[in-house]
């Protein structure tokens, strides 16, 4: 246990300061500071690390689909011991620095602190840990024992594939990762926001996948460049991780406008431009009044990006009663609650109106769309329905989707491959993320349906378990869940 009378000692959470909302607007840059050494944020750190009690029963396993070893890296942190906490937090995650700053932290709604005082502050432990590491160069490649005469195909570069991959080749097999992008990395690249993490946390990532053996091939259309019969004879396993990238749709009246699009059209282009690229095309926020359909992650993605191009206005809509600040009675500890939540993009600006429908979108008489019809709602048998007397109009001359994915893309691929469909559109599989062709495997958003990040890398480090058995007869590489195992989805 760290400090035995931490968690009475300091009973608030601390968390390291955000840059000023008015500095921070103004570029691309991540919001938080991650001052990786600073004597301050250490301090703050030391202080957190001691607060956690060590449980008897540490039910932030529980919390954590990839069973991170919580205590143990807080225990080594509040020592000081760096080394040893980047070898127990990399013993179970393959990328701390991702879900460091991207995972909702299931972990910390069911800290056994956070029964009757604030949760141990988990996530940024983890972040602080990976931080540190690279900056002290203790984050090296790790190169296979020896060498196997297997390979593996990974179409995907997203954290599933990743992680997969990089099991893969520590395992010894030669793997390579398909991604039909111009670089590697999915939607971690272009559909996260700079600002929620910069992109550098990638690349130097794969300078240590490089480094260690995997193979990339970008700019590939696996079941166009290359078929999934030339996949399946070239490759002696294939490991699908195309995640869920079919949007869930809007289909009311005025839907054909100009200036509505899915959130994916919008914030890949932002992003690349963040990143100081060039795009032809591209729709921007500017001087604009911005609707955002969707209250999720991904919308608050477009509230700050919308911000950050200038736009004139910003609301985001949610169909959803607003949820409530504290833990309701029928989420008890340790579930994972619904929660009111403020992200650092909410914090910035725009307005969020809940209990809310869209009936129709409304055009000029140029085919663009200039408002949406609204309604409330009031849930009736667990479903919205409108409530009459509240239609009204709002401005708006660009309306982001934002409303979730519903499945992988149905493209040449999966035809290609014959896996089977389940009825909700995604690659059905057997516990050990076999699908029914043999040799092909599935992990990821593509099997389990949208989720979170931290699902992402677990998969694809139990589907690489999987693989490595399928191919050598046995495995040593650690699988952390089942592919039947429930998802949480905050």
């Amino acid at each position: 246990m760290a400090d035995p009378r931490g968690f009475l000692k300091t009973r608030d959470r601390e968390l390291p300061r955000d840059r000023a909302v008015p500095v921070r607007i103004m570029d691309w840059r991540e919001v938080h500071e991650h001052r990786a050494g600073h004597p301050e944020d250490l301090a703050v750190l030391h202080r957190q690390a001691g607060r956690c009690m060590d449980c008897g029963i540490p039910f932030c396993h529980q919390g954590c689909p990839l069973g991170n070893l919580i205590p143990e890296w807080n225990d080594l942190v509040w020592r000081g011991r760096w080394a040893e906490a980047s070898d127990r937090l990399h013993a179970t995650n393959n990328f701390p620095e991702f879900t460091g700053r991207l995972c909702p932290a299931p972990c910390e709604t069911s800290c056994v602190l956070g029964i009757n005082q604030p949760a141990v502050t988990i996530k940024n432990v983890e972040v602080t840990i990976i931080d540190e590491a690279f900056d002290r160069g203790l984050v090296v490649p790790q190169h296979p024992h020896w060498h196997t005469d297997k390979t593996v195909a990974v179409i995907g570069s997203g954290p599933a594939g990743l992680a997969a991959a990089q099991q893969l080749t520590r395992a010894g097999h030669t793997v390579a990762v398909y991604e039909r992008a111009d670089r590697v990395g999915g939607l971690l690249r272009y559909g996260i926001p700079e600002f929620k993490m910069e992109k550098r946390h990638i690349d130097r990532r794969l300078e240590q996948m490089e480094a260690e053996g995997t193979v990339f091939r970008t700019g590939i259309d696996v079941g166009t460049d290359i078929t999934g019969e030339e996949l399946r004879e070239r490759y002696e396993a294939v490991v699908l991780a195309v995640g869920s990238t079919t949007p869930r749709d809007l289909p009311v009246p005025g839907r054909e406008l100009s200036g509505i699009m899915q959130a994916m059209e919008f914030l890949p282009p932002a992003n690349r431009v963040a990143l100081g690229e060039a795009v032809k095309g591209q729709v921007t926020a500017t001087d604009k009044d911005v609707v955002i359909i969707g209250g999720g992650d991904t919308g608050a993605d477009c509230l700050g990006t919308s911000i950050r191009q200038g736009a004139r206005s910003v609301t985001q809509l949610e169909i959803m009663p607003q949820p409530p600040d504290e833990r309701p009675a029928n989420q008890p500890w340790p579930t994972y609650p619904m929660l009111f939540k403020v992200t650092s993009a909410h914090e910035e600006g725009g307005d969020r109106v809940y209990a809310v429908s869209t009936q129709a979108f409304l055009g000029d008489d140029e085919g663009r769309v200039r408002a949406l019809r609204l309604t409330d709602v009031e849930m009736v048998d667990g479903r919205p329905a409108p409530v009459e007397g509240t239609e009204r109009e709002i401005p708006a001359q660009l309306v982001l989707l934002a409303m979730g994915f519903i499945g992988p893309e149905q493209g040449p691929l999966l035809e290609q491959l014959g896996v089977t469909l389940t009825g909700r559109g995604e690659v059905a599989r057997s516990d050990d993320y076999a699908t029914d062709v043999p040799g092909v495997f599935v992990a990821g958003d593509a099997g389990r349906g949208q989720s979170l990040i931290v699902w992402a890398i677990a998969e694809g480090r139990a589907a690489a378990a999987s693989v490595d058995a399928y191919l050598q007869g046995r495995t040593e590489l650690p699988s952390p869940v089942k592919a039947s195992a429930v998802a949480l989805r905050p």
